[in-house]
């Protein structure tokens, strides 16, 4: 604890007197600072911030990837170590890029289910220019609020009102499992919509006359098909559900949780409350779960 302390006074000293990048930016970067601080003093026993070097950044980088967190925290606790690390006086070592720490990709291991926000307002878009707006709707529920595709086409005109007046979706999930999800502005937009040429009682994405099943699997073959004009990623209506759970939990992190509460948070909002079932969404895995 006293190292840790010694750490913490010499940080203090440094971030009174700093004036880089906006006030936001540098308390959200001081709390990752901390939490590398407190891995070094723990496993390294450093004395002196000035002497961080590569070893330090390359033990952290394992230790945070042994812990699952998202490529996305990663990168970001890497860019506050840097953010501080070079407004330091008198420090003895570079630090490696994100490029050397081989980071180029957003995952580190198996394949990425996560959709770019490029990928997803082309798909947007090109769902849209294609007369599909209920796709485009669909899509932006998934990105958004995280629901999976079959819950998308459960909601009804009932849902979506009272989503509307209580901020918040309530979503009919697997094995009969019952949350509320938090909705934005975006969400909100969608479900008044969508509500002015929906008949009362009927849902929202199924036309009396269709099938739900097929319903689901015109979109997904939508996304398919059009994903080859634009990438080379595989990705799927599915991983629109990794991308809301990545940021979710980036969220929750930035915002002082521990790994461990933050995950229980994102298993809420998915609606399975397993953490098993969470690491599996976090590391952008295979499995449509």
């Amino acid at each position: 604890m006293t190292i840790y302390k010694n750490l913490e006074a010499q940080f203090e000293k440094l971030f009174r007197h700093l004036k880089v990048g906006s006030f936001k930016t540098r308390e959200r970067y001081a709390k990752a600072f901390k939490r590398f601080m407190v891995f070094l003093s723990e496993e390294y026993h450093l004395q002196k911030l000035s002497n961080i070097s590569e070893k330090h950044i390359l033990s952290y980088l394992e230790y945070m990837q042994k812990k699952g967190l998202a490529a996305s925290t990663v990168k970001t606790e890497l860019a506050a170590i840097r953010f501080f690390h070079d407004n330091m006086p008198y420090t003895r070592n570079e630090l490696p890029s994100n490029k050397q720490l081989q980071l180029a990709k957003r995952t580190f291991g198996g394949v990425d289910r996560t959709w770019t926000n490029r990928e997803f307002n082309i798909m947007v878009g090109i769902a849209i220019e294609n007369n599909h707006n209920d796709f485009a709707s669909i899509m932006t529920l998934a990105r958004y609020a995280g629901l999976r595709l079959e819950e998308c086409f459960r909601i009804d005109t009932n849902d979506a009102r009272k989503a509307l007046e209580e901020g918040r979706l309530y979503v009919k999930g697997k094995g009969g499992l019952t949350r509320y999800v938090p909705i934005n502005e975006s969400i909100s937009v969608i479900l008044r919509n969508t509500l002015r040429t929906t008949p009362i009682g009927q849902k929202l994405f199924v036309r009396p006359s269709d099938k739900t099943h097929l319903a689901m699997k015109r979109l997904q073959c939508f996304i398919a098909y059009h994903r080859k004009s634009f990438t080379d990623r595989r990705i799927t209506f599915h991983g629109l559900r990794h991308t809301y759970a990545h940021e979710q939990y980036d969220k929750f992190i930035q915002h002082g949780y521990s790994d461990y509460k933050a995950r229980k948070l994102v298993s809420e909002l998915l609606g399975h409350h397993r953490d098993d079932v969470t690491r599996i969404y976090l590391a952008s895995g295979d499995d449509d779960v």
